[in-house]
């Protein structure tokens, strides 16, 4: 894992606030379009646009970051924002985020089974801070660098990390998940 050294993380825990994490997140989702659009042979943004929405329409055909990076590239009818980061209670936004989760997860090659849903529910939070509560918002976005070195907390480090962050507060928690969950 290596530290950020715009915020000081380890990167990019420090998304959504530090610009130069987020992009990291952004990213993740971005390197999965390219291969996918690259593979349609498309290369206008008017194509891009279609494609996004035939990916949006059949969201159980695709790969996770397919469906996220469509959605990115597609205005809600209901709030005009990209499609799922709309303000809570946006109809549509809720709509599809939740079709998201019908998208394929492949674990990357070399990580435990379940790391790429680990993966991709917390880049989900990350990606839609306003969604979530500051404890969780702080939990997912700590654990990406984890995630992405390829490790995957077992379900009582996990349980045990959230009590910590609930009773303890962050620098526990913090010291927690980077002592126990990457050795």
């Amino acid at each position: 894992m290596e530290t950020c050294a715009d915020c000081g993380h380890f990167a990019p825990a420090g998304a959504p606030a530090c610009l130069t994490c987020a992009a990291q997140v952004d990213e993740l989702v971005e390197r999965g379009w390219r291969a996918f659009a690259a593979a349609w042979g498309e290369a206008d943004a008017a194509d891009e646009v279609e494609l996004a929405r035939m990916v949006a329409d059949e969201p159980d055909k695709h790969e996770w970051r397919v469906v996220d990076a469509a959605y990115d590239r597609l205005r809600c009818p209901g709030c005009g924002e990209r499609l799922t980061r709309g303000p809570v209670g946006c109809g549509p936004c809720d709509l599809h985020h939740g079709f998201r989760f019908s998208a394929i997860e492949i674990d990357r090659p070399g990580v435990p089974p379940g790391n790429e849903h680990g993966l991709r529910v917390n880049v989900a939070v990350v990606r839609r801070p306003h969604w979530t509560s500051a404890n969780e918002l702080l939990a997912r976005r700590l654990a990406l660098p984890i995630l992405l070195a390829g490790h995957l907390p077992d379900t009582t480090r996990a349980q045990a990390a959230a009590a910590i962050l609930r009773t303890r507060g962050r620098a526990a928690y913090e010291d927690y998940i980077y002592r126990e969950w990457v050795r």
